[in-house]
Order: structure tokens, then C-alpha cells, then sequence
């Protein structure tokens, strides 16, 4: 059994750069994730948190800079790749198959498996994670509500065995018992060894569950600190908080 080095952070991006065409997304982003933390970015609408997303994960290629995935450069790797290194992503809007039943959306989640001894423990774990949808996995996933749908889009994202975890605005849209929920359920997932890193804009929700937070504006990281500090800072409370 090889042991981790505790320097070797599951994510580090640093000095990461993107554009669309001329326009730059993001500029000279640093960010760390640390062995069993959840570390949110928050952010308002447009400020470069999906691109981020897209760029750690592959979708969007960097113009500088470098992703780390455990120690090791992963910058630029395709999407698939990325998840045969640990890595999974809960997309914005969820991007779940609606012709296909919840269980088949969440088979796909482990396509780059073949332990299938490990897939089935795995499914009846992750199923556990939703006790309000374990009896509709032969249902129709476009049939299921929003809030339920975001589960199910969690539920896939983990069947992967992912050891970081990167959610991209999992409670847009949702009524406020709903986000409680999943706020619950990534709270859950963290508690179980998965490094979460959730980009938010509900900065209330997330700095309520993050260990650190980071502030991206303009594409660019402009406040760092524990989620606690962040929370009580009169900036941030003013332009997140609603206080």
C-alpha cells in the first residue's frame, strides 16, 4: 500500500489562465484543495467560476498555468482522463440523460470502471446517499424534479469513485429546503474522504458548509480565507450576504 506524501495536495491549480477567443475568463487564478476539505468559490454571475470548472476538468483548454491533480500535472488532459485519475465533475444544469432511467444515468457515471464487484458496492452505497429516490432508479430522469434531478446528477458524478469532486452551482434554481438538502448530501460526501471543491453563488449556503472559500471576480482571485472569516467580513457580507 502506498502512502501519500501529506504535502501532495489532491487539487493545486496555479497561475491558470483562459480565454474565449480574445476575451479573457480567467487570469492567473491560484487555488488549493487540501486533503479532506471543502473549499467553495463564490462568485457573481459571469465572473469565471464555470470556466474554472471547465478548465481543471478539461472542457476548456488554458493559455498559461498548470492543474495538479495529487501531485501530479494534469493540465489540459481530456475530460475522460480526468475522471480515470479521480477527478469528476457535477455539471452546471446537471446534463442528465432524460430518456434514460436515474439508474441508467448513474451507471454511466462508472464508465471508466471495470471492477464490477466495486461498481455494485458502490451503487448500493451511493443509493443510500438518497433514501427519497432509492425506490424510482427504473424512472425516467427527466420525469424527476429539479432538486431531485441535482441528486441525481451528484449520484452519477460519485459512481466514478471520485477522490475530488467538483460541483458547479448544485443548488441554482432550487427551493430553500432543496438546498438545504444538498448542501447536506456534499457535507456527507466530504465526511466519507472525498475532496469537494463546490463553486456557488449562493455564498450563504456555501460558506456555511466550506472549510475555505476563495472570491473570484473578473476572472481573477481576489479574497482567500477560512469560509468563517469570509462570512464575517463586512465586504463580503455586502456584496454576497444580502447584509
Amino acid at each position: 500500500m502506498t502512502i501519500e506524501s501529506p504535502s501532495i495536495l489532491p487539487l493545486e491549480v496555479r497561475g491558470l489562465s483562459a480565454r474565449y477567443g480574445v476575451v479573457p475568463a480567467l487570469r492567473d487564478v491560484d487555488l488549493v484543495l487540501r486533503s479532506g476539505e471543502i473549499v467553495t468559490l463564490i462568485g457573481a454571475n459571469g465572473a469565471g467560476k464555470s470556466t474554472l470548472i471547465k478548465a481543471i476538468c478539461g472542457l476548456v483548454r488554458p493559455t498559461a498555468g498548470s492543474v495538479r491533480l495529487f501531485g501530479e500535472e494534469v493540465t489540459g488532459l481530456s475530460p475522460d482522463r480526468m475522471v480515470r485519475k479521480g477527478l469528476s465533475v457535477v455539471p452546471e444544469g446537471r446534463r442528465l440523460f432524460p430518456e434514460m432511467t436515474m439508474l441508467e444515468n448513474m451507471e454511466l457515471g462508472a464508465f471508466a470502471r471495470h471492477d464490477a464487484a466495486a461498481v455494485k458496492r458502490d451503487l448500493d452505497r451511493v443509493i443510500s446517499l438518497f433514501p427519497e429516490l432509492k425506490d424510482r432508479l427504473g424512472t425516467h430522469a427527466g420525469t424527476f424534479s429539479g432538486g431531485q434531478q441535482q441528486m441525481i446528477a451528484v449520484a452519477r458524478a460519485l459512481m466514478s469513485a471520485p477522490r475530488v469532486l467538483l460541483l458547479d452551482e448544485p443548488t441554482i434554481g432550487l427551493a430553500p429546503a432543496v438546498v438545504d438538502r444538498i448542501a447536506d448530501i456534499v457535507t456527507q460526501i466530504a465526511h466519507s474522504g472525498v475532496n469537494i471543491l463546490l463553486v456557488e453563488q449562493n455564498a450563504e449556503t456555501a460558506l456555511a458548509i466550506a472549510d475555505r472559500a476563495y472570491i473570484l471576480e473578473g476572472g481573477a482571485i481576489t479574497a482567500e480565507d477560512t469560509a468563517h472569516a469570509l462570512a464575517a467580513s463586512p465586504d463580503v457580507q455586502r456584496a454576497y450576504l444580502g447584509i
